[in-house]
């Protein structure tokens, strides 16, 4: 069996939508991409809590077959982020950043770990993402993500971690400013230079493109009348990518790289329906292939 491991933030989120509001509720990064993937395989997730970190909040994961060991729990608080989105849902407003015991996050591997099949580096500092790569032996399958912080702050060691990857997801904006480019399209051809076999460009609402050596795949989001708060889609968009990737044997061909990104983009279309994580907590594998297949309605000819 394939094991996933995703090194990332687990916090407690304030939002703050057109639909309404949520105060500190479950979110971060691998908190998101756990709940996804384990619908699909099984996953071993590295981060720090603090001592206001719930024990219902941990038994979510550990319901889903999550292996929390590599979870460290330490005195202090929990990191914290409140935002809001009012006009344009694709981006959030940060109105605050409370760090606390994730400021000084130091990722460390359990020894069983370190021989994980397949490895998404959520979205932290890049030179935490290549001391992780440094504690891995031979990963058949690694992806990570960023940010505009991580792009316009530490570059080199960015550009150090594109080198050691296989897939980076990253949305349009974030793929321009990282190459200089105008176009979201042209930039992930620019960044398949710079290491990675496939490019993701996650698009939001206009869904998704997927660039490799052999060309495009790209598809629309599933159609989604009424979005409640998109926090953490991206996250969940690589837990459905992962997750499928991690419960099939074999290499990873391009057809099966396809296959992950229209998991992604349907587990993501999940996400958005509720505040924070609620919405992945009760979400069935079986629910996903029914949208899967309604999905393909929509899109074909036939």
């Amino acid at each position: 069996m394939n094991h996933i491991l995703v090194v990332g933030s687990l916090a407690y989120d304030s939002i703050r939508t057109p639909a309404g509001q949520a105060d500190r509720t479950l979110g971060g990064s691998a908190n998101y991409f756990s709940l996804a993937a384990s619908l699909h395989a099984a996953v071993r997730v590295v981060g720090v809590v603090g001592s206001d970190y719930s024990e219902k909040d941990s038994q979510l994961l550990t319901s889903r077959g999550v292996d929390i060991s590599g979870m460290t729990r330490v005195p202090g608080k929990t990191f914290h982020w409140a935002g809001e989105y009012m006009g344009d849902l694709n981006e959030a407003k940060t109105l605050t950043t409370e760090l606390n015991v994730f400021e000084k996050f130091n990722p460390e591997l359990p020894e069983n770990y370190k021989k994980s099949e397949f490895v998404f580096l959520a979205n932290i500092s890049p030179d935490l993402q290549l001391k992780v790569l440094n504690q891995v032996s031979k990963p058949k399958f690694v992806g990570c993500d960023t940010m505009n912080f991580w792009i316009e702050s530490k570059k080199q060691d960015l550009l150090d971690v594109l080198k050691k990857i296989d897939v980076l997801l990253i949305n349009d904006s974030e793929s321009k400013m990282l190459t200089g480019s105008s176009n979201g399209l042209k930039a992930a051809q620019m960044i398949l230079k710079m290491g990675p076999r496939a490019v993701v460009i996650k698009r939001g609402e206009f869904g998704f493109a997927l660039c490799t050596s052999d060309g495009w795949f790209v598809q629309p989001a599933f159609p989604m009348t009424e979005v409640v708060d998109p926090t953490g889609a991206g996250d969940s968009f690589a837990g459905g990518f992962f997750g499928h990737l991690a419960s099939q044997s074999g290499e990873v061909t391009i057809e099966r790289l396809k296959k992950a990104c229209l998991y992604g983009s349907i587990t993501a279309s999940f996400t958005i329906q509720g505040f924070g994580v609620t919405a992945l907590a009760d979400l069935t594998k079986a629910q996903v292939e029914e949208r899967l297949m309604a999905f393909r309605r929509v899109v074909s000819t036939v």
